[in-house]
């Protein structure tokens, strides 16, 4: 049985095998297996449960295709798409596929969405020991971590629905196509043209785009916006008891000074009101409607100052420990079969809220408020008593959700709204007051309650009040508030903006990716523009849910959606392209390239002088060739020329990044020609030069390694840091390990001759004193107490064999060294294990 996370596979085989199962870790040391013996379809059977991390496969370009500089994006709409593992460091396939040996049957219970059944086909990827396929997996329907209902989910196990399944398919494959051309497009263009846009990849999504026009256009009503005066005039009455009474103007603003004069000077020339008519109303406030997850969300946003992606965060936690139902729902109505005498029953001995529970329960609990019912789970709802055990915003949360269901269980918060009307000579005044009658449901809600502070003055028809003051006002109109998170996932749910799963995620892009600035704005405006201007409103993405919804309930076909939509947005792309450069006329108050930066370090090709433009992405630009080459950005650490040395393969000046750390940070000679086109195989963009297997350059790791990586199953290559003088370090190209030598030492330089005990290569040291080393820095005596290897990354017992000084000759392992090349000493690589008798505990005494 596999469930969608660890946790959840522990409670599942927790509750249905009453606590007997046994557990133990996965080999893939990501997920952990119980086991027990149970019944299944009516025999005795032993059960095996574990689970996946989420998504199991995700979909691609093949690799050719990720290469941005010989891919045009215009090729991704027809190129072809592989399923790839989401998470290839997990090996969640052949794990899956271990456990899953000679099993007979597959019960899948994973989350009860669309994505849950995507899933769910990913997990039952490889066919059975016997039988047919289909025949023998089966899906649980769940929507609580509760006895109750796992076991009731174990009573009645359903088919995956492969509908739901194609619809994810088709969302992923969609996303993936449209996402990456315009990305792509995009970011090459705008980056190639300007050097200050201050992001580091300009991106587009079906969903991410809509929700940032949102924000852009708010952004330019606020901006547009032109204050303009205008005048009120506050009156206050008196009756004969001298009760003050303010009164409203029907009149509301005037725009014009003079006139607001004269209808003041009329107002005092009254010099007081009579009471025309006195009408009093029965008012009421709803209940809310049980709660979905878009409510959730808007209500911690709004309410909690949580952002979407937190209050998610924190609601699947809840819920995989019990204290919550699935929090990923659209329903708003309460299953005809729900217990909701059983559920609150279990609040009435809380501290805070479990008196409202009981007299709730003493009252009489109300149907709740009519809702709509999505067909994929119950609204959420608490599952167990938890307020006097959680904490900080598992607590808050949890609090809320408590409320929220007893209050849609209370009756309405009914109250008295009374109406003076009031005629002061020709002009008209108003007065309303609240009477509270029943506060029903805000017994709960306590922040919904009806606000009594200014209540109706108790006048009758025909009284006389006198003028006690009248005055004019000046004020101006004021534009619109930003949005906020809350305002903003109203607008996408109203829309049909994502799903209540991808809302929080398209939110958090568009903030952390710096879109919500000059950049977004002026990218929208011009999308807006032009015939393409679907593709930043709601409508387009609205439609397509709409047509994938119809591939999940088998009512359209999965082709002819996708294939549909797909062509589509290829022709909008085209436009896209061909009308680009409009933007220019939009981008006035951006540095191109050729005026951004200074000049830093020399082109390989011409070698004219490349100017540093430090805003994202940090890159070195060349005006004379016009080519763009990224660099570390200088935000992390510091960059710099590495003196006149220069890379070997193309001429380019080479360049020294130093990261934020001191002598443990990552550092690294870097070529950026190479970074940018990496010369051999192995190598991948962005990497330095202590990945080059070049034998003939003095920065590659062929040259400048050491020896194999000390942490445990690192294939690193420890390489001497080029700018460590007087602090000698080796640091490895992959992890964070770092060796130091001989501080202080003047210089230091490794040798072309191996140890024969341990392999790794000798170095020849010149002390203050101008007294001199040779040797192996790990077996020689005379360097042990000048080798720090504190931040090696050793395990205990290497620390232990390091500590205890033994010696000895070890075999290691050999073979090749880091990117594929070979070292010296007849193929030993510089790759190679580093001193076998610390590392591999195979010393020969």
């Amino acid at each position: 049985m596999v469930a969608e996370k660890p946790m959840l596979a522990d409670s599942i085989a927790k509750l249905l095998s009453d606590g007997k199962a046994s557990k133990r870790k996965g080999w893939n040391n990501a997920c952990s297996v119980s086991e027990y013996n149970g019944d299944f379809m009516g025999q005795r059977a032993y059960f095996k449960v574990t689970s996946t991390c989420g998504h199991v496969m995700s979909v691609d370009f093949p690799q050719k295709y990720n290469n941005w500089e010989k891919t045009d994006p215009s090729e991704l709409y027809s190129a072809p798409i592989e399923k790839i593992e989401a998470n290839p460091k997990m090996k969640m396939n052949d794990y899956l596929a271990s456990e899953a040996k000679n099993a007979d049957y597959l019960v899948l219970w994973l989350d009860c969405d669309k994505e849950g059944e995507n899933i769910c086909f990913e997990s039952a990827m490889r066919k059975p020991a016997r039988g047919e396929f289909m025949d023998v997996v089966y899906r649980a329907h769940f929507s609580a971590i509760t006895e109750k209902d796992i076991k009731a989910a174990m009573r009645n196990l359903g088919r995956p629905n492969k509908n739901e399944a194609l619809a994810v398919d088709a969302r992923q494959e969609l996303d993936l196509r449209v996402g990456c051309s315009f990305t792509r497009f995009q970011t090459k263009y705008f980056q190639g043209k300007y050097g200050d846009l201050d992001s580091s990849v300009i991106s587009f999504g079906p969903c991410q785009t809509p929700t940032l026009a949102f924000c852009v256009t708010r952004h330019d009503q606020i901006v547009q916006f032109k204050p303009e005066p205008y005048w009120v005039i506050q009156t206050t009455f008196e009756d004969s008891e001298k009760t003050a009474m303010r009164a409203e103007w029907e009149r509301g603003r005037i725009f014009d000074r003079e006139v607001a004069g004269m209808f003041l000077e009329r107002i005092k020339k009254a010099g007081g009101a009579t009471v025309v008519d006195v009408s009093t109303k029965k008012s009421a406030k709803e209940r809310p409607q049980a709660l979905n997850t878009v409510e959730l969300m808007r209500v911690a946003s709004a309410s909690l100052g949580l952002s979407p992606a937190t209050t998610m965060h924190v609601a699947e936690s809840l819920y995989t420990h019990g204290y919550i139902s699935y929090p990923r729902t659209e329903t708003t109505s309460y299953p005809a079969n729900f217990d909701l005498k059983g559920t609150l029953m279990q609040q009435t001995g809380d501290k805070v809220w479990g008196k409202i529970a009981s007299q709730v329960l003493s009252d009489g609990i109300n149907k709740p408020r009519g809702g709509d019912d999505k067909g994929d789970h119950p609204p959420i709802t608490p599952m167990r008593a938890g307020g006097a055990v959680l904490g900080g915003d598992s607590a808050r949360v949890y609090e809320y959700v408590v409320r929220h269901f007893i209050a849609t269980l209370m009756r309405n918060c009914t109250y008295d709204v009374t109406t003076v009307k009031l005629a002061c000579g020709e002009e008209e005044f108003s007065f309303l007051g609240r009477q509270l009658i029943d506060p029903g449901f805000t017994v709960a809600f306590p922040w919904a309650g009806v606000d009594e502070d200014e209540r109706a003055p108790n006048v009758k028809k025909g009284q006389k009040l006198g003028l006690k003051s009248a005055e004019i006002v000046s004020r101006e109109t004021s534009p619109p508030g930003y949005l906020t998170e809350s305002e903003l996932i109203t607008l996408m749910e109203k829309h049909g903006i994502g799903t209540d799963a991808s809302i929080p995620v398209h939110i958090n892009t568009i903030c952390q990716r710096n879109y919500v600035t000059e950049v977004g704005s002026v990218i929208v405006r011009e999308v807006l523009t032009g015939k393409e201007c679907e593709l930043v409103l709601p409508t387009m993405r609205a439609e397509l849910e709409t047509q994938l919804n119809l591939i999940s309930k088998g009512e359209a076909d999965y082709l002819a959606v996708k294939n549909h939509a797909l062509e589509q947005f290829r022709r909008k792309f085209v436009f896209f392209v061909q009308n680009v450069t409009r933007v220019d006329s939009l981008f006035v108050s951006f540095t191109t390239l050729t005026e951004a930066g200074k000049p830093f370090s020399r082109c390989g090709k011409c070698r004219r002088f490349m100017k540093l433009v430090e805003s994202r992405p940090a890159r070195l630009y060349c005006s004379n060739c016009h080519d763009a080459y990224p660099v570390p950005s200088g935000r992390d650490g510091s960059l710099k020329t590495l003196g006149d040395k220069q890379c070997p393969l193309d001429g380019f000046d080479l360049l020294y990044w130093q990261g934020i750390g001191g002598k443990l940070a990552r550092s690294y000679a870097i070529c950026p020609f190479c970074a940018s086109n990496p010369p051999f195989e192995g190598m991948k963009n962005g990497d330095g030069c202590d990945h080059c297997s070049h034998p003939g350059c003095p920065q590659s790791y062929i040259s400048s390694g050491l020896c194999g990586c000390t942490a445990p199953g690192c294939e690193g290559v420890l390489c001497l840091d080029p700018q460590s003088t007087g602090k000698w370090r080796f640091a490895c190209n992959r992890c964070p390990a770092v060796i130091t030598a001989y501080e202080g030492a003047k210089k230091m330089k490794l040798k072309e001759s191996e140890c024969e005990e341990c392999g790794a290569r000798e170095v020849a040291v010149t002390l203050k004193d101008e007294s001199k080393f040779a040797g192996c820095l790990f077996c020689a005596p005379e360097a042990k107490d000048q080798v720090n290897l504190n931040h090696a990354h050793l395990t205990a017992e290497q620390q232990q064999r390091q500590a205890s000084g033994l010696r000895g000759r070890g075999r290691g392992r050999g073979g090749r060294g880091r990117g594929g090349g070979r070292g010296r000493g007849g193929g030993r690589g510089r790759g190679a294990p580093l001193m076998s008798k610390y590392v591999c505990g195979n010393s020969e005494t």
